[in-house]
């Protein structure tokens, strides 16, 4: 037999030994962190449990109890009676209240946005502006109304590159053609402010191509031809 040849006998009992090492280490490591792995474990079902407890116990609640606390001030948001929509009236919160309150539900999400329509109506720009981008909602036409509105805020203030972001951000999120060509203009007209005619006339001309049909759409060939005479 040729030196070469390997001892098939001895071969035969090394491989099952080197394959059986990887599995063992896996044994031994299980056994010896068995109470770590065992308490990770726990923890975790923990942690599941007391976040289903939260919501059922504590957060469901609360946000009952914030709904029924914000009618009034709805009711004197609607009237545009802006100090007691902020700050309530007779026993009732208003919306600051409301945010104080019952942090981390949804009403008190809303009242962020109320919040920002009534500093916004009283001039007080900065608390307007502060407010919507503290606003976190899913629904499309508030949540792009609540950048535009900041957007507002900043063009008050004097800050026309917020307002621009803020336009931008708006529009996008609107995405349709009743909210988009609204805030595509406000953006065109801040760019004028800040004489870049050339971002202005694509934002006057998105309205044109893309949004034909909208209100803004039917004037706004003067504008986009007021734009290019200046660029």
């Amino acid at each position: 037999m040729s030196n070469n040849q390997p001892n098939t006998k001895v071969a035969a009992q090394i491989k099952p030994a080197v394959e059986a090492k990887p599995l063992a280490q896996t044994g031994n490591f299980v056994r010896e962190n068995q109470k770590s792995l065992l308490f990770i474990s726990t923890a975790v079902v923990a942690l599941i449990i007391i976040y289903f407890a939260y919501q059922k116990f504590y957060l469901a609640p609360r946000e009952i109890e914030a709904s029924n606390q914000m009618y009034v001030a709805q009711d004197f948001w609607d009237k545009k009676q802006w100090d007691k929509a902020i700050n309530g009236d007779a026993g009732y919160p208003g919306f600051a209240k409301i945010v104080d309150e019952y942090s981390n539900t949804k009403a008190a999400n809303l009242a962020f946005y109320y919040l920002g329509v009534a500093y916004l109506n009283k001039g007080e720009y900065k608390k307007a502006a502060d407010n919507f981008t503290n606003y976190r909602g899913d629904d499309i036409i508030i949540a792009a109304q609540a950048l535009g509105n900041t957007g507002d805020a900043y063009v008050e203030l004097k800050d026309y590159d917020k307002a621009v972001t803020y336009y931008k951000k708006a529009a996008d999120k609107g995405n349709n053609s009743f909210i988009s060509p609204i805030y595509l203009k406000k953006l065109a007209l801040v760019y004028e402010a800040q004489k870049n005619y050339s971002d202005a006339v694509d934002a006057y001309q998105k309205i044109k191509t893309d949004f034909p049909e909208s209100n803004e759409a039917a004037s706004i060939d003067k504008y986009i031809a007021r734009a290019e005479a200046e660029k």
